[in-house]
């Protein structure tokens, strides 16, 4: 088999109804026989947010998780995986982007290079104007770099590689279970110090056989509180556990007698604090959502056609297209599947 039909079977696998989880594996496993990939990190996240929500990362990438997400949040770099996913172009090389000057990168210089590690090509993985995920491929320390063809294919096979995570999410559910908000304290090195029963269930649900003591997604609300001054409102993003609840996690700075610690909360998600992301998540555009956000709230189609200044034709075309997206055919259907989490894979 060539190259040309490797890249289309692999293509494939991305609309076959996999998970996160299997759908990395799979992509990785595919992938490294289309190119020479020495070391991956491939990750999903929270579109609002960019931050990650579960990740899988080859060694000896696992050894320098803290130096790696301190550069991601709190250092400014090239290729940063906000950037790219905001940018034009969501694809790019650490040679490409320093042009071959790889020393000017601090993530090179202190994470990279002391693994033997060379250029990398790092993709933001959008669907429908929102990323869903991205992937960073390592090449061992060498002159050769990634080229314009393998950035080409990344380019290619990026949109798929989104869509097949944003599908891998919608059979997530707003979650029913008993257990309360819990909490995690983490020392200024963001260390455990401690948390609460209730975290302890969350945290083993995010990541069932933790190979590290913190799952990356709390690793990852922690990190961002590095750079809030910068940003409009303390970390929160969005987590399906492998059991398809939907969690939501929030990290704020507790100052006390032995310093500055960090605390995230862990707690089920409400159909409300999920909101728009679920349009998102069932592929809606942003003129859909609109539509479909007013009438979560209950107005009727001609306040909609007031408030928006649209005629009823395409407020009612918005709305059949909403219904055939989320797998519905009637308004209340609409509401009950996006409030519970119950509407169909689509």
């Amino acid at each position: 088999m060539g190259a040309a039909d490797r890249l289309e079977v692999l293509i494939q696998r991305c609309y076959a109804g996999l998970d996160a989880d299997q759908l990395r594996s799979e992509v990785l496993i595919r992938l490294k026989r289309l190119m020479t990939v020495d070391a991956a990190f491939f990750a999903t996240v929270d579109p609002a947010t960019v931050l990650f929500t579960s990740a899988s990362a080859d060694e000896p990438l696992g050894e320098v998780t803290e130096q790696f997400l301190w550069n991601e949040f709190g250092q400014d770099d090239v290729n940063k995986f906000t950037a790219l996913a905001a940018a034009p172009d969501p694809v790019n090389s650490l040679g490409h982007a320093t042009k071959g000057e790889w020393p000017s990168s601090a993530r090179y210089v202190q994470v990279m290079r002391p693994l033997g590690l060379g250029d990398e090509l790092r993709a933001a993985l959008r669907s429908n104007g929102r990323c869903w995920g991205v992937i960073c491929l390592h090449r061992e320390n060498a002159a050769a770099g990634f080229s314009e063809q393998e950035l080409q294919l990344v380019r290619r096979l990026g949109p798929h590689l989104a869509e097949g995570l944003r599908r891998s999410l919608l059979a997530g559910r707003v979650d029913d279970s008993e257990v309360g908000p819990g909490v995690v304290v983490l020392d200024a090195s963001h260390r455990l110090a401690s948390m609460s029963a209730e975290a302890e269930h969350w945290m083993t649900e995010l990541e069932p056989t933790r190979a590290a003591e913190i799952p990356v997604a709390v690793r990852a609300v922690a990190a961002q509180l590095t750079r809030v001054h910068e940003l409009p409102a303390p970390p929160a993003l969005k987590v399906r556990t492998r059991s398809g609840r939907w969690l939501a996690l929030h990290a704020s700075t507790l100052q006390g007698a032995d310093g500055r610690r960090t605390a995230v909360v862990i707690e089920p998600a409400t159909a409300a604090q999920l909101g728009s992301f679920l349009l998102d998540l069932h592929g809606l555009t942003p003129a859909q959502q609109r539509v479909t956000e007013l009438l979560l709230k209950g107005y009727s189609t001609r306040q909609i056609v007031e408030q928006l200044c649209l005629s009823p034709h395409t407020v009612q075309e918005h709305v059949r297209a909403a219904f055939d997206k989320v797998g519905v055919g009637s308004r209340r259907e609409l509401v009950t599947a996006l409030l519970t989490g119950s509407a169909s894979p689509g």
